[in-house]
């Protein structure tokens, strides 16, 4: 069994910073795809940034050259910088034992979850 545990949430103001740890327990294959999603409040989940099987990243328009994912073989990570008030919302770490990756897997399609952590962006 699989376990993701989220970390690193808070606020912050405009322009600032945050690093998300998703720590994983139990049976864990760094060769899964991993993401980081989000959903704020009233809208629809949406992905962030994931890393293929093969180590390819991609992030989402709205976040390139703000946000760098990254492991460890032991730690999922989300490092924000330049934050804005648009990113606030809960952040989930995900991971899926099947092919594909985000964005052509689609948020649902991921088997394990983290149980999230709050990010907050306000003045």
């Amino acid at each position: 069994q699989l376990h993701l545990v989220e970390s690193g949430g808070g606020s912050v103001q405009p322009g600032g910073s945050l690093r998300l740890s998703c720590a994983a327990s139990g049976y864990t294959d760094w060769r899964y795809c991993w993401g980081w999603f989000r959903q704020a409040p009233g809208k629809e989940h949406e992905g962030v940034a994931s890393i293929d099987s093969d180590g390819r990243i991609t992030y989402a328009d709205s976040v390139k050259g703000r946000f760098t994912i990254s492991n460890n073989k032991k730690t999922l990570s989300l490092q924000m910088i330049s934050l804005k008030l648009e990113d606030a919302a809960v952040y989930n770490c995900a991971t899926d034992p099947h092919g594909g990756s985000w964005p052509q897997k689609p948020w649902y399609a991921y088997d394990y979850w983290g149980h999230r952590t709050q990010v907050t962006v306000s003045s």
